[in-house]
C-alpha cells in the first residue's frame, strides 16, 4: 500500500504524515502516529557487525509527507546517524517532503565555539540532516533559543510548558519559588513562574570541565520557601545537584526538580536524591527507564499537533 494514498484524512484535510519510527524511543513514535492517525510505515534498522548502521523501508514513500521519529539521545552519535540515513533512505523511496521530529537534539549545548579549534556541533549536526534530505525539523524546548538561527532547514521548535505546568499544578506546592539553575535558563524559568504566579530566583554556576557545574551565587529569597528548580535537561544531574545544596545551604524548606529531557546517565538520579531533591518531574522526550521516584508527562499531543499544524501541511 502506498502511504500517500492511505494517509489522506479527506479531500477538505490535511494530508497525515507516514511515520518513521528509529531506533530511539518506538513508544512515542506509536504513540504520535496514533494520535496523528498515520500510517506507521515497516523500517528496520539493523547493524553489521563493524557497528555499521543499516536501514531498509519496506513501502513505496512516492508523494507522500514522511515524519521520523528519532531523538538523538545517547548514544547521540549512533541515533543521530540513523535519523540521517533513514531522511535518506525515504528520499530515494520517493518521499515529497521529509520531517525529522527530534524532541531530544543532540549537540545543543555545543552551540558557540568557545576558543579556537573547537567546531561548530550543534550547526554541524543540522548540515548532516539537511544534507540527508529533512526539509523541516522538530525539537522540543531547545537548550539555547538562539541555536534556532542555526539550521538551513524550516524549524519548529515546541516548548513543554503546556502539559508541565497543569502537571505542576496537581503538585500542590506551598507557596512555590521558581528556581532557574544558572543563568541560561532564566527566561525558561520566567515563564514557568509567571504560569504558576510564583517568585523567581536563579543560582549562577561556574563549569570548571565539562560536566561539572560548580554553584557560585543565588539571586532570591527562598528562606523557609519551597523551591521549584526549573531546567530543560539533566545529564549527569550535576547543575540540579549543586542548585539543590545552595537552595538548602540558603534555607529552603525543601526543593522539587522539573527538567524536560532525561537523559540521566548513570548515577545521576541518585545523584539528586542524595542532594536533597525531594520530587522530579520530566518527560518522555527521550525514553528511560520507569522509576517510582520521577513523574513522567507524554509531550506526544504536543509533538503531534506540531506535526499536524506545521510540517505536514
Amino acid at each position: 500500500m502506498n502511504p500517500s494514498e492511505s494517509s489522506t484524512r479527506g479531500q477538505d484535510g490535511p494530508q497525515a504524515p507516514a511515520i518513521l519510527i528509529g531506533n530511539a524511543h518506538p513508544e512515542l513514535g506509536q504513540e504520535i502516529g496514533t494520535l496523528c492517525d498515520a500510517v506507521v510505515v515497516p523500517l528496520a534498522v539493523r547493524a553489521f557487525a563493524d557497528g555499521e548502521t543499516t536501514v531498509r523501508i519496506e513501502a513505496d514513500l512516492r508523494g507522500s509527507h514522511v515524519c521520523i521519529v528519532q531523538p538523538t539521545s545517547p548514544p547521540t552519535n549512533v541515533h543521530l546517524m540513523e535519523l540521517a540515513l533513514i531522511a535518506d533512505a525515504a528520499k530515494g523511496a520517493g518521499a515529497h517532503t521529509i520531517t525529522a521530529l527530534a524532541p531530544y537534539f543532540g549537540y545543543a549545548r555545543q552551540d558557540v565555539r568557545r576558543i579556537p579549534g573547537e567546531p561548530l556541533s550543534a550547526r554541524l549536526a543540522g548540515r548532516i540532516l539537511a544534507a540527508a534530505g529533512v526539509d523541516r525539523l522538530v525539537v522540543l524546548e531547545l537548550h539555547s533559543p538562539a541555536l534556532e538561527s542555526a539550521f538551513s532547514m524550516a524549524l519548529t521548535h515546541v516548548q513543554a510548558d503546556e502539559v508541565i505546568v497543569p502537571a505542576l499544578r496537581k503538585w500542590m506546592l506551598d507557596a512555590p519559588v521558581v528556581v532557574s539553575p544558572d543563568a541560561g535558563g532564566v527566561k525558561r524559568a520566567q515563564r514557568y513562574a509567571a504560569a504558576l504566579g510564583a517568585p523567581l530566583a536563579a543560582v549562577t554556576k561556574a563549569r570548571p570541565r565539562a560536566d561539572t557545574a560548580q554553584a557560585i551565587q543565588l539571586l532570591g529569597a527562598v528562606k523557609d520557601r519551597t523551591c521549584l528548580i526549573v531546567d530543560d535537561m539533566a545529564s549527569t544531574g550535576g547543575t540540579i545537584e549543586s542548585a539543590t545544596r545552595a537552595l538548602l545551604a540558603a534555607g529552603a524548606r525543601e526543593v522539587h526538580a522539573v527538567f524536560i529531557h532525561a537523559i540521566m546517565a548513570p548515577g545521576a538520579l541518585q545523584r539528586l536524591s542524595n542532594a536533597g531533591v525531594t520530587r522530579i518531574m520530566t518527560t518522555n522526550s527521550v525514553a528511560m527507564a520507569q522509576n517510582d521516584r520521577v513523574e513522567v508527562i507524554s509531550v506526544a499531543p504536543i509533538l503531534a499537533r506540531a506535526l499536524q499544524r506545521h510540517a505536514c501541511s
